[in-house]
Formats: C-alpha cells, sequence, structure tokens
C-alpha cells in the first residue's frame, strides 16, 4: 500500500451528506487534541494534509482523505468542554450517524494520550467499538512527551486499566520522532487485506 499518494477528498458537516463508501475505510477515533491529525500527517508522510490545531475541537466535520487502496476518515475530536451544547449535538449526530450508514470499515484506530489513564469520553468509545465489534486498535500517542521508564511504566498502567478490553492491541507512538508509525501502517495494510 502506498501511503505516499494520498490527498484531502472531502468534509461533511452532516452524516447525510456523507456518499457511501467507494474503498475499506481507516477511521481515526479520539478526544480533541490527542493528535489525531498530527498522527494522519504522519502516517501520509505529510506536514499538513490534515490541519493541526493547537486549539483543541477545530475538526468539527468528518474529513476524508482518499489514497489508492482506501480512504482515511478523521471524525472530530469528542470531549472539549468549550463548545456549545448544540455544537457538541451536532458532532454526536455526525459521528453516530457515520457509524450507523453501512460502511466499509477496515479498522478504527483509537487514539489516546499515552501520557494520561483514558477519559470517560474514551471509555466510552472503546466500549462501543467493542461492543460494536467493529476492529480497533489503541494508538498511544505523544509517548515522545515520557522517558523511557515512564512510558514502561504507563504501559503497565495501560493494561490494567484497559483490562477489560484484553483483546485490544496498544500501539505506543509518536507523530514527533515516528515511534510506533510503522507498526500502524502494517496493522492498516493487514486491514485493508481482509475487507
Amino acid at each position: 500500500m502506498n501511503f505516499q499518494i494520498a490527498e484531502f477528498k472531502a468534509a461533511y458537516g452532516k452524516s447525510s451528506q456523507i456518499p457511501p463508501s467507494d474503498l475499506p475505510e481507516i477511521v481515526f477515533s479520539g478526544k480533541s487534541n490527542v493528535g489525531k491529525s498530527s498522527l494522519i500527517n504522519k502516517l501520509l508522510f505529510r506536514k499538513s494534509i490534515a490541519r493541526v490545531s493547537a486549539k483543541p475541537g477545530k475538526t468539527a466535520t468528518i474529513n476524508f482523505f482518499s489514497l489508492q487502496e482506501a480512504n482515511f476518515v478523521d471524525l472530530p475530536g469528542y470531549g472539549y468542554a468549550q463548545v456549545s451544547q448544540e455544537e457538541k449535538k451536532r458532532w454526536a449526530e455526525l459521528v453516530e450517524g457515520y457509524f450507523a450508514q453501512e460502511r466499509r470499515i477496515a479498522l478504527v484506530v483509537q487514539i489516546c494520550d499515552m501520557r494520561h489513564t483514558p477519559t470517560a469520553n474514551d471509555f466510552t468509545m472503546i466500549d462501543y467499538l467493542s461492543s460494536s465489534g467493529y476492529p480497533f486498535v489503541i494508538a498511544m500517542t505523544k509517548m515522545d512527551k515520557l522517558k523511557k521508564t515512564q512510558q514502561q511504566v504507563r504501559m503497565e498502567a495501560l493494561k490494567e486499566e484497559l483490562a477489560a478490553y484484553p483483546q485490544v492491541r496498544l500501539f505506543p507512538c509518536s507523530s514527533e520522532d515516528g515511534t510506533g508509525i510503522d507498526e500502524i501502517r502494517r496493522i492498516i495494510e493487514k486491514s485493508i487485506s481482509i475487507v
């Protein structure tokens, strides 16, 4: 699979606007400011195909990026407190509407910040993915912000925190230095081949 041939395809603000799947979809989910856009950029060997913002809650649409063999789907980040209730409802409709459709979802990359215990919203999403039977992995971003010993401590803690999901694979990674990115590319390629 060639990750270098990719382009921004479209952004949708309502689930009713999203066209049917034409290719397998790799979905990126996570809370606001967890590094979804940075991870997508790193996977696609780009600096800014997905817009990165220091301000949480910037991705308010579902953004599609087309590759030759698949589409990357960037969901809006959840859990950002400083967004109106109306906007939160719109985001919820958008994401729930996306998953309610007949989509060719090959893999969901659920993104959590390695430095912290997953949030209540993270667990809600993980529960949903697990109970719905979607194939998913958890990318633990921002590992470069921890020293080696801290990384080991957090990985042990995460095994405890996510003990209810023993089948889920964790991928510690860094969009800064590229650690773990090749492993995520490999699991994406494998997922696409079996859809």
